[in-house]
């Protein structure tokens, strides 16, 4: 009866051993049945903490400086980004280009004018807005007048509708069509074409457009 009881009291000792032992090896913070990753960590003492993703940089305002939608506040030599909503807003960007105007490519026909953005790299970066280089906005009023239209007497680009005088020196400008701009219009550009040759007959001068077809046809007024 004896050797009977002591073979009992092991056998339980070693059930309530193997119980522990299996609590001890649950899951907790780490990976799970099926082999992922939890997502939750435990800390040092012991509590849970939740895994937060990256912060990542707001779309939209400001999130590039100056980028194709945004808006500037008024003037070309000095100006900054703003909301399109707000007080300070005259022009959005219609394209936004890296470099030089020489050397980049062309601005859209209907550009009121250009602005020319100075590279700029900071020293720290705390708005994580980074560097800026060198470029060029193109860019159209929020509101009349549209210089850049045709006919409008202004813009980065002689167009088709754009009226020019000559300045004297085998050159000519731009000026409006509807005689309100400092010069009265001498000729107005009607086609644009590949070569000289393509012009209809009335031409009487040339304009340099560039682009595809680089040769403005103008008539006299």
């Amino acid at each position: 009866m004896r050797e009977r009881s002591g073979v009992g009291v092991i056998c339980g000792l070693l059930a309530l051993l193997g119980a522990l032992l299996t609590g001890c090896q649950s899951p907790s913070g780490g990976a799970a049945e099926d082999g992922r990753l939890g997502e939750q960590t435990t800390g040092s003492t012991g509590g849970t903490a939740t895994v937060s993703p990256a912060p990542t940089r707001p779309s939209g305002y400001g999130a590039v400086f100056l980028a194709v939608g945004e808006c500037s506040s008024f003037g070309t030599t000095s100006f900054t980004e703003v909301p399109c909503t707000g007080e300070r807003a005259a022009a959005r960007v219609a394209a936004r280009h890296d470099g030089t105007v020489r050397d980049g490519p062309r601005c859209p026909s209907a550009t009121d004018f250009v602005l020319h953005i100075s590279e700029q790299r900071p020293a720290s970066d705390e708005d994580g807005d980074g560097a800026v280089p060198q470029g060029y906005a193109c860019m159209r009023n929020l509101q009349a007048p549209h210089p850049g239209d045709p006919g409008g007497g202004g813009g980065p680009r002689t167009i088709v509708g754009d009226c020019v005088y000559g300045s004297g020196d085998g050159q000519v400008r731009e000026t409006a069509c509807d005689g309100t701009g400092r010069r009265e219009p001498q000729y107005k550009v009607v086609r644009a074409v590949t070569e000289r040759a393509d012009c209809p007959s009335p031409t009487a001068l040339y304009v340099r457009l560039g682009g595809k077809r680089p040769v403005g046809c103008a008539r006299p007024l």
